[in-house]
């Protein structure tokens, strides 16, 4: 169980979360500039080398993948649509468990976003604490920094890459977990815009080696259209935390125009999707290409015209949903809703996405990240000790969803 100094945090925070409920929604302001310590010479980890196809979506390369992916393959999937179903809680007691990375054995590292911890959780429960990350500024009050997305790198599973909240700024970083202890942290990109809310915080590997980073607009959505700025952005770097090639305005900005991005995954055909909070009138499921521009603040929701990419699904109003983690699987999204206290699931044909069906609702409180497990399975945690609601017994958990 929690020792009680937790507990009494967690009361404090629920007594500034009753006078905030329902005003803000999960997803931080500074300037645009960004500083990048290079990766050292002996690091294990290769830059990439292959770029993207012509629509944006990565292409393979002979640069060593991430961790096998943990996306059972359409021929090898049951058939007939899924049918999600909790089948048990993998572990509970946790912080706020915000990223989750499989290892090819099946387990999962997960961060700890307040304690700033990571985990390695087994399939059958067992959770090991492999230490804290230095440097992080928890989220206080209802806010929403600390330690965030994690990603295991390519051919490596000892060397982790992280994205957090330091005292002056939000950066990716890379440490080591070998031997089952938790390294110093090295700075990769530093400089990304910080406030209270709105710092994205999702890393995903592409299939060529690059990484791709989701950065909120740090409550300044002006910087959302600059391109120069890293907030507001989806970002695509290489692993020593400098700009891909192949990038489409020779920087690290890979699309623009985005308030606050914490789910990304890859489809079946390499496409790569987004989950996007929106303010008040639409939060939506966007279907990333290279270059594009997503409208924040101009638009928010569907528009008219091509000049900004618009989503392929929507929630309204955003109090709906509050789109957090994503996962796709079996031609379909999966979407962890904070504010909906559900799963979503989105039917997916290519390019387009069917109408949002709400699963679990109400059942296990705010739902922040959901995965795919080398089983087939998700592993989806909750969000109930984040200070925005009264927590269940036992909050948060990491729960087992069949298809």
């Amino acid at each position: 169980m929690r020792p009680p100094a937790d507990l009494d945090r967690r009361h404090l925070l629920l007594g500034v979360a009753g006078v905030a409920a329902g005003g803000l929604v999960g997803c931080g302001s500074g300037s645009s500039g960004s500083g990048v310590s290079p990766a050292p010479s002996s690091v294990a980890v290769p830059p990439p080398t292959g770029t993207p196809s012509a629509d944006g979506s990565p292409t393979p390369s002979p640069a060593p993948r991430a961790t096998p992916s943990p996306t059972p393959t359409e021929r090898a999937a049951p058939s007939g649509p899924p049918d999600p179903d909790v089948a048990g809680t993998v572990a509970d007691d946790l912080d706020v468990p915000w990223g989750l990375a499989f290892f090819a054995n099946g387990d999962a590292l997960v961060s700890e976003r307040d304690r700033a911890r990571l985990l390695r959780v087994t399939p059958k429960g067992k959770v090991t604490r492999l230490g804290e990350v230095r440097g992080v500024a928890p989220a206080t009050g209802i806010g929403e920094g600390g330690l965030l997305g994690v990603a295991l790198a390519p051919g490596d599973e000892d060397t982790v890459f992280a994205y957090l909240t330091s005292a002056s700024d939000n950066r990716v970083v890379r440490l080591s977990v070998r031997g089952g202890k938790v390294g110093r942290p090295k700075p990769l990109l530093t400089g990304i815009p910080t406030s209270v809310h709105h710092h994205g915080g999702r890393l995903l590997f592409a299939p060529d080696g690059t990484l791709f980073v989701s950065v909120g607009d740090a409550e300044d959505s002006a910087l959302a259209q600059q391109k120069g700025s890293l907030a507001g952005k989806i970002l695509r770097i290489r692993t020593d935390g400098r700009a891909a090639s192949g990038n489409p305005y020779g920087n690290r900005t890979w699309s623009y125009g985005h308030r606050n991005v914490e789910g990304l995954a890859f489809d079946a055909d390499g496409r790569l999707w987004a989950t996007e909070f929106g303010d008040k009138r639409a939060d939506e499921l966007n279907r990333i290409v290279k270059g594009r521009n997503y409208g924040w603040p101009r638009v928010e929701g569907r528009s008219s015209g091509d000049d900004y990419a618009g989503p392929r699904a929507t929630w309204s109003p955003t109090s709906s949903c509050s789109p957090a983690g994503l996962a796709i699987t079996r031609s379909t999204a999966f979407v962890g809703a904070l504010q909906g206290r559900c799963l979503f699931s989105v039917a997916l044909d290519g390019t387009d996405a069917g109408k949002p069906k709400a699963h679990f609702a109400d059942d296990h409180g705010r739902i922040r990240n959901v995965a795919v497990a080398p089983d087939g399975s998700l592993w989806m945690t909750t969000s109930n000790t984040d200070g925005r609601r009264t927590p269940g017994k036992d909050d948060d958990k990491i729960l087992r969803v069949t298809l």
